[in-house]
């Protein structure tokens, strides 16, 4: 009898789960699609049951992924200890994560840092970790830390557009979908 192993858990962390962690996890669920990685999204101080905010829904739909049916969820030890990739949009984000469950430190990235540091991997050494993007996203956290010191500069934090006009929102959305179109990638190719 086969085993077939379980999805690959990548967890995105925002503030109140109703605009950057969800369209971080519908995009990268998106793009993922029909793989062995499953996405959620959760916030460290969520507005539980919300949906994603109104300015976000057409932006998410536009990029081919489904906005409906999402319900904001606070964040949980262990929701972090079940992921296998904890990706949060700021610093702050990382460090309550990792206050949260010290032990997830390896696997904890800002999205912006993430994206930056998986274009320098070796793309062998990904290809390599395995054939799935599941098993991908489970060799990252050890095969980042290997170029962090390539000189891994850049911003960080993706700003909160709450109470911001449409631009904002846009320019919010456009930095979100460029991190994960890049590691989409890397995990596919």
């Amino acid at each position: 009898m086969t085993h077939t192993p379980s999805p690959a858990r990548v967890l995105a962390v925002c503030t109140g789960n109703i605009c950057r962690s969800p369209v971080v996890e519908r995009l990268l669920a998106a793009r993922l699609a029909g793989g062995d990685v499953h996405v959620a999204s959760a916030g460290t101080h969520a507005v539980v049951g919300h949906p994603v905010s109104a300015p976000m829904v057409p932006l998410v739909r536009a990029a081919g992924a489904d906005a409906g049916s999402f319900a904001a969820r606070r964040l949980t030890a262990a929701q972090v200890r079940e992921a296998d990739l904890v990706l949060t949009l700021t610093r702050e984000h990382r460090s309550q994560v990792v206050r949260l469950v010290p032990a997830a430190v390896r696997r904890t990235f800002t999205l912006l840092e993430l994206a930056r540091l998986v274009d320098r991997v070796d793309p062998d050494a990904l290809r390599a970790a395995g054939a799935t993007p599941g098993a991908r996203v489970r060799a990252l956290p050890t095969l980042v830390p290997g170029v962090r010191q390539l000189g891994d500069v850049g911003p960080d934090d993706v700003p909160d557009p709450i109470g911001g006009s449409d631009a904002v929102y846009r320019a919010t959305f456009d930095q979100i979908s460029a991190a994960v179109e890049a590691l989409a990638t890397a995990l596919r190719d």
